[in-house]
């Protein structure tokens, strides 16, 4: 089996780029410990490689997946040929997920969060460097707990985890 360490990044890679670049923006600017995939990486490819290939390449990448995080945008609800694949994959492989709201939203957003997540155990937080890199480092071991206990639907942190933060 593979050393779980890493986080997975999953977004739109047509609206929600932005969001994403930010994200790498915050690791470089404030040594965020956080390391993640670019699922996009591959996107260079998607003219010559087959879906198949692609969804090979990002399994590969999910098999090396601490934790995933889904950036949630406008449009994330109604991505279905990568992006509610590498929820699904998520899911059966019992990767923690992460639901990362653009809008500020710090509970489930049911207008933008995929059908696919939303009653799976699932953080749901906003789109804040802070929150985020507290979600990463917590998430994952809270997710184990409440797996076992029989824990299940979305989750998301009280208000006082985000005025801790000044937010």
């Amino acid at each position: 089996m593979a050393y779980r360490n890493k986080a997975f990044v999953s977004f739109d890679g047509d609206t929600d780029i932005h969001y994403y670049r930010l994200m790498r923006a915050w690791k470089q600017r404030d040594g965020t410990t956080f390391d993640f995939f670019d699922a996009h990486d591959i996107n260079t490819a998607r003219d010559t490689s087959t879906e198949e290939t692609i969804r090979r390449r990002l399994g590969e990448r999910l098999a090396n997946t601490k934790v995933l995080v889904s950036l949630v945008g406008e449009r994330t609800r109604y991505l279905y040929r990568f992006v509610r694949w590498e929820l699904e994959q998520a899911i059966s492989r019992d990767i923690p997920i992460i639901a990362c709201n653009t809008n500020g939203s710090r509970h489930l957003d049911s207008d933008r969060c995929p059908p696919v997540i939303r009653d799976h155990l699932v953080m749901h937080v906003s789109f804040n460097a802070k929150i985020l890199q507290y979600a990463l480092e917590n998430w994952p071991a809270q997710y184990r707990n409440l797996r076992v206990s029989g824990g299940s639907g979305p989750y998301y942190y009280e208000p006082s985890i985000y005025q801790g933060f000044g937010l």
